[in-house]
């Protein structure tokens, strides 16, 4: 069925189809999720068990391993990394991408179930979750009141602004840093406890016995049902005081007998500074699939709401991510609206016609708004990747529309009516129209199935294109010609080129003649082709390799790491003075401390994360053009006047550079700078089920490859030394006095730092729980010799001093420990000097290690960017071939021929040598971005050499011979060719600017189609009618050969169909009507008109 025929007579169902496709278009552009990147659905599980007071060692041994070995039978896990810190043991599972979440999570809870016994009985309840939430804060804000206390204000966040927020669309969670917790201390005296023989552990074990209000049933009294309830719990401290403790020997004594009772805060394990002043602050993160930006409008609807209820209280942003995604989201879609008019504006110059100007211009919307629907089925958001396919898209989707307005308006000037003219030239077109579309689906499909983390970039990218190219084919097929048919006027038609060639068209008219006329000709082409093939391909070899662009985000995170002894004061004051010394750095706008934690969510006291936000950079695009490139001109760059800055010049590596030099002063510090993906820019793990010879490995490693200039500030990342008091029992005499391990263990805990949190008493203050620590006086800690004289209780009631069951030693033990896949881990971790790309880095971070000869016992594995580099060039490099398989079947499908459309296929390694001439100018990587890019230069390549070989093709179905049919597809094709090709790299251009957030993403991918376009389209067109001829030959040569293997088909007449016996009477009355026209309004073309032989008859 010819469809352009059945919507040029049937106008008004073409139009409302599309009517309704921009409709839910624009409804579904409106609903879509703005994000950053694509929402990285990866089923994760976590494991989380707490035990206070244990050492990592302990946890590592009797927990962490335990848990692991469970999980590791479960079916699709793909690795298992735990972290093992003080009192905590925390393991993630990753499961494969096709194992559904909430199946990954109930496998994980029997696993755990199944083992629970296993575990030893004083840790807390094993929590198994999904990570439901996406990345890191997106938003965090500081709290600050004159009226309220620090533990006031962590109360208000906890309370008042939490409630606000969580519950609401899209927030995933929100976390407290730094600040208070309330709770009553009670301070147990060592002298008082020894005095009246009873033990920290039995106070606490009395108090939690006594303070607590218990339902008892019910009754019937006075003829009514009622609850029976014993309250025992005191109602404020000084009740609290005044509980009575039993004592061993029968006596009692009050509880403020023992020591001090204080309403106060808990020990502090973090604390939070913007800039210089202390604050209490909070950070929201997203859930995943959620909007960054409706989260972050939820976010300042509510809080506005808890300003305008509490005016005493202010609530500031300090850290903002959102201000880049909608940065980035403006720019693309200014990107994406520059790059449809420079390709419009190509197209007027070309057809110098207003009229088919604007039919091309409609395909762009029509194609364009539809994809926004099926990007809302398909659960896509509006991201980086999905708005990179559409700009690579815009030269594509007014591509078609392009060869059809071409082609109909050289019929309209051979004397047809716009109406016969739109139905024959899109009839004639319909095929490589047709061919074109599907071979560029063919090319994306696959990409979209990668499997692994690149796969989720990739199938939104893919999916996206192929469905907005199937919307061009729609266009194309059933509005173009329409539009044509009843738009267009028989003034409309460009000349045809017998009469009207230009000097460039006539010479390269002359050079295809002459690389086909003779055969040695045809096979000198093929040979410098394949000449300037292999010189691209070394080419491209040097351009070095990278995961994802450089890019200006305005923020530098710190990763701060001190030695295992320290204290949270001693962070506190190293990150002071890390302020101090990069306050003053152009371009360092403010800086945000964390104490106790590390960008990657590892608590310690010895952590901290410092976030420096970069004042905005510059990225206009009248700066990018005057400054960056005219003014960079020779001899009249430096006289040209420059923009006047609005925002940051100073490049962020260039600022990066300075805060390193001006930290290296402070000592026994490790400061490590990560990405925003919370990683180093080069990373590899170490495992190990030999603690030593891992040590020994990394030790050795690190020095070698802190010598390498292609490094920079080279560091591992694995358990550090610490020094610890050690506790041996003394196992004859606890035995005899009834006294065991865990009864040590526990009486040391309680009197040291408070019992775990789920045993703590609780008392009910203002409306709210809170716990009851108790423990001996904090002096207590600090004296080996009242730690050795702490009382232990015996089977037979009485105490003795610890020191007469155990010896107390200094030793040192590991601060926490990592672990991969069942294995000890120490990574290894770098920046990358400017201007370093991570493959090169990568290549020569395995030349030291191999080297090296590590110990066999150590094994080297990819890490972060690093490991996911890998997996996408694998997995590109397979997707890429089975869309060559697909693009061929679909060619042969199409041509009914089994060799031709191998000429095709020749057509697409010509972009290499343009690819590798960008970005070795540009000094570019070969990214993500740019194989991206690639596979879009493998679709327009391929339209290419399809519009050409399909135009040859059909002249020798009319009876020309080859070689003059592929002059002539040259003749009628060079023109859409060069037009298209100049339309898609003028819509590229905007994105090769680099102009706006993200703009780094999107440049070395248009840049990289640029150089492909214009060296392909030159080639191809000098190359293509060689080949074309060459594999004639070829087809010939082999049905010779094989000829007589198979029998004579016979011919079969086909009788014409309605359509195309419409057609030609059509064009019979045309011929008639024009040889009946005076002469001096006939049109220039001739006046002969070729039948079928059957049209004919």
């Amino acid at each position: 069925m010819n469809f352009s025929a059945w919507s040029i007579r049937n106008p008004v169902a073409s139009l409302l189809a599309f009517a309704l496709l921009l409709f839910v278009g624009i409804q579904s552009f409106n609903k879509l999720p703005i994000t950053r990147f694509p929402n990285i659905d990866v089923p994760l599980v976590s494991i989380v068990v707490t035990q206070s007071g244990a050492s990592p060692a302990e946890l590592e041994t009797q927990v962490t391993k335990e848990i692991e070995d469970a999980v590791a039978s479960i079916t699709g896990i793909d690795e298992i990394q735990s972290t093992v810190t003080d009192g905590q043991s925390q393991t993630v599972v990753m499961f494969r991408m096709e194992i559904p979440t909430e199946q990954a999570v109930q496998d994980t809870k029997d696993a755990i179930d199944r083992i629970r016994s296993d575990l030893p009985a004083n840790v807390e309840e094993p929590i198994v979750s999904k990570v439901d939430v996406e990345g890191q804060a997106i938003q965090t804000f500081a709290v600050s009141s004159p009226d309220m206390t620090l533990e006031e204000l962590s109360w208000f966040v906890d309370d008042t602004i939490k409630r606000a927020l969580q519950g609401q669309a899209g927030i995933g969670r929100v976390d407290r840093y730094g600040g208070a917790e309330r709770e009553v201390r009670i301070e147990l005296n060592p002298d008082k406890l020894n005095a009246h023989g009873i033990t920290a552990a039995s106070v606490n074990q009395q108090l939690r016995g006594t303070n607590v209000d218990l339902g008892s049933g019910r009754g019937q009294v006075a003829g009514s049902e009622q609850a029976i309830r014993v309250l025992g719990d005191a109602r404020n401290v000084a009740e609290l005081a005044n509980t009575t403790i039993a004592l061993p020997n029968g006596r009692f004594v009050k509880l403020s007998d023992l020591g001090a009772i204080k309403d106060t805060y808990q020990e502090p394990k973090s604390f939070s500074r913007f800039d210089d002043t202390p604050v209490v602050t909070f950070g929201v993160f997203r859930s995943k699939g959620a909007s960054e930006v409706s989260v972050a409008e939820t976010v300042a609807k509510s809080l506005d709401k808890v300003r305008a209820e509490n005016p005493n209280v202010g609530i500031e942003l300090i850290s903002d991510s959102v201000y880049f995604t909608y940065g980035n989201y403006e720019a693309a879609i200014d990107t994406l609206i520059e790059g449809a008019v420079l390709a419009i504006i190509v197209v007027f110059l070309f057809l110098r016609n207003w009229r088919a100007t604007l039919i091309s211009a409609v395909a762009l919307p029509l194609s364009a708004i539809p994809t926004f629907w099926i990007m809302d089925l398909m659960g896509f958001s509006l991201n980086l990747v999905s708005f990179l396919a559409l700009t690579l898209a815009t030269g594509i989707l007014v591509d078609d529309a392009i060869v059809e307005i071409e082609n109909i308006a050289r019929h309209i000037k051979m004397g047809k009516t716009p109406y016969r003219a739109a139905i024959e030239a899109a009839d004639e077109i319909g095929l490589a129209v047709i061919a074109t579309t599907f071979t560029i689906i063919a090319v994306f499909v696959p990409v979209s199935f990668m499997p692994g983390i690149p796969g989720q970039y990739f199938i939104q990218f893919g999916l996206t294109v192929a469905f907005s190219v199937f919307f061009s084919l729609m266009v194309a097929r059933l509005i173009t010609p329409m539009m044509a048919a009843y738009l267009m006027r028989a003034e409309d038609g460009i000349e045809d080129h017998h009469d009207n060639d230009g000097l460039f068209f006539r010479g390269y008219t002359r050079l295809v003649r002459a690389t086909t006329r003779r055969w040695w000709t045809r096979y000198a082409t093929l040979l410098a082709a394949i000449a300037f093939l292999v010189g691209s391909v070394m080419l491209l070899a040097q351009v070095p390799g990278s995961f994802l662009p450089p890019e200006d985000a305005s923020r530098i995170v710190l990763s701060v790491e001190l030695p295992p002894n320290a204290t949270l004061d001693d962070t506190d004051a190293t990150t002071d003075a890390i302020y101090k010394d990069v306050k003053d750095i152009d371009g360092v706008e403010s800086a945000f401390v964390l104490g106790g934690a590390s960008p990657k969510g590892d608590l310690e006291l010895r952590r901290a994360t410092v976030t420096l936000t970069l004042h905005k950079l510059d990225q206009r695009l009248s700066k990018k053009l005057v400054d960056d490139f005219l003014g960079k001109l020779p001899i009249i760059g430096p006289y040209l006047p420059k923009v006047e800055p609005k925002g940051r010049v100073r490049p962020q590596w260039d600022i990066e550079k300075e805060v390193f030099a001006k930290l290296r002063h402070i000592p026994d510090v490790r400061i490590l700078k990560l990405n925003d993906r919370g990683e180093r820019d080069l990373s590899f793990n170490f495992l190990s089920k030999n603690e030593k010879d891992l040590n020994g490995a990394v030790g050795i490693l690190e020095s070698k490859l802190r010598a390498d200039p292609l490094l920079a500030n080279v560091s591992a990342e694995g358990a550090l030394p610490r020094p610890e008091l050690q506790v041996r029992p003394r196992k004859d005499q606890a035995a005899r006095l009834g006294i065991t391990p865990q009864q040590i263990s526990e009486t040391i805990r309680v009197a040291t730092i408070g019992d775990i949190d789920a045993a703590l008493a609780k008392i009910n203050l203002d409306d709210r729980q809170i716990p009851i620590r108790v423990q001996a006086s904090l002096d207590m800690r600090r004296d080996l010799a009242a730690l050795r004289a702490l009382k232990i209780q015996t089977a037979s009631g009485g105490t003795v001093p610890l020191s007469t069951v155990a010896d107390i030693d200094y030793s040192e033990g590991v601060s926490s420990i990592k672990r991969n896949n069942r294995y000890r881990v120490v990574s290894i971790g770098s920046d990358l000097p400017q201007g370093v790309a991570l493959d090169t880095a990568s290549a020569r971070f395995r030349q030291i290690v191999t080297e090296a000869k590590i110990p066999p016992t150590v094994q080297l594995a990819e890490s972060g960017d690093t490991k996911v580099q890998t997996e996408m060039q694998q997995s590109f490099v397979n997707a890429m071939l089975m869309g060559l398989m697909l693009v061929l079947t679909v060619l042969i499908l199409l041509f009914k021929d089994v060799i031709q459309p191998f000429t095709i296929l020749f057509s697409l390694p010509l972009a290499i040598g343009g690819v590798a001439v960008g970005l070795l100018v540009t000094q570019n990587p070969l990214s993500m971005p740019v194989m991206i890019g690639i596979l879009m230069l493998m679709g327009i390549v391929t339209k290419n050499a399809i519009l050409l070989v399909d135009f040859a093709i059909e002249m020798r179905h009319r009876g020309m011979e080859r070689v003059e049919a592929m002059v002539e597809a040259g003749r009628k094709r060079a023109r859409p060719i060069i037009m298209t090709s100049i339309a898609m790299s003028a819509g590229m251009l905007p994105s090769a600017l680099g102009v706006g957030e993200g703009g780094s993403f999107r440049a070395p991918m248009a840049i990289a189609v640029i150089g492909g376009i214009i060296v392909s389209t030159v080639l191809s067109l000098v190359v293509v009618p060689s080949f074309f001829l060459i594999m004639d030959d070829l087809s010939r040569l082999l049905a010779w050969m094989f000829g007589r293997l198979v029998g004579r088909k016979d011919k079969e007449d086909l009788a014409m169909s309605r359509e195309e016996l419409t057609q030609v009477v059509g064009a019979l009355e045309g011929r008639v009507t024009a040889i009946e026209t005076p002469e001096g309004k006939r049109g220039k073309s001739g006046n002969v008109v070729r039948l079928p032989p059957f049209a004919a008859e």
